[in-house]
């Protein structure tokens, strides 16, 4: 896995994404990663290879979103807030990353989005209307070595 700086320390944080195609909220979540200092490179999978994907990559399959991306020998999974991988860049815990399980809306890249859509769609066109947040609480989990998970962040 690259690196969080690269030597010089001037570099951002280098977040290698994967997402099945198409994936709008994983799209916008890559979007809001960027505006928060990271450099996010985007990998399209086959949507039926992302499984075996998340478990080369140790993510508890009871963990699982739609978007799963590697920085710094850790794990993100999910739509993650960029202020926690931050932290976890920062913190350096012993752990194999960072999950937000399933697709809690107002998370990252699903703030505006169709709770319809089983793939996380961004609503493109909203007839004229005002975009209408809708949030949930969700929690940011740090999962351990052994696999166990504690509360990283709350949101």
């Amino acid at each position: 896995m690259q690196p969080a700086l690269a030597a010089d320390g001037d570099s951002p944080p280098r977040i290698e994404m994967f997402a099945p195609s198409p994936c709008l909220s994983c799209i916008d979540w890559a979007d809001h990663l960027r505006k928060n200092g990271f450099e996010v490179t985007i990998t399209e999978t086959l949507a039926t290879n992302m499984p075996r994907l998340k478990r080369w990559l140790n993510v508890p399959s009871e963990l699982e979103s739609v978007p799963t991306a590697k920085v710094a020998g850790y794990f993100i999974e999910g739509h993650v807030p960029a202020e926690d991988i931050h932290q976890l860049l920062k913190e350096k815990p012993r752990a194999r990353g960072l999950a937000v399980p399933g697709l809690p809306r107002g998370s990252p890249g699903r703030e505006i989005s169709n709770p319809f859509c089983e793939t996380a769609c961004t609503i493109l066109d909203n007839a004229g209307q005002e975009k209408d947040v809708r949030r949930e609480r969700f929690d940011t989990l740090l999962v351990g070595p052994d696999g166990k998970t504690s509360i990283f962040a709350r949101h």
